[in-house]
């Protein structure tokens, strides 16, 4: 018998073949793209003005400032107090039965 070396083909696959495609994204689709993402980004940044975050404004009512204990007490006491609040709860309310 003579069998030639030929590939079993499956259906629903490709053939091997010897042929690699090192690059399959075209040059000049990835310029444009590359290109058009920059300009809409530069055109962004210099069409938008500044904050102006130092001018004050019709009806600005800043409240005073916090000190550095509220600020720890607001920002970082709290939420832990209420999450362990809430877990408390959960574990205490827990009906399922244990093994």
């Amino acid at each position: 018998m003579n069998r030639s070396r030929t590939p079993v083909r499956h259906p629903g696959r490709a053939a091997r073949s010897g042929v690699r495609y090192v690059c399959t994204v075209d040059k000049k689709n990835a310029l444009r793209a590359g290109s058009l993402a920059a300009g809409t980004t530069l055109m962004m940044l210099l069409m938008s003005s500044p904050a102006l975050a130092n001018t004050r404004d019709d009806g600005d009512d800043p409240a005073p400032k916090l000190s550095v204990v509220e600020t720890l007490g607001l920002y970082v006491a709290a939420p832990l107090v209420l999450f362990l609040v809430i877990a408390g709860l959960v574990m205490v309310l827990d009906k399922s039965k244990k093994a």
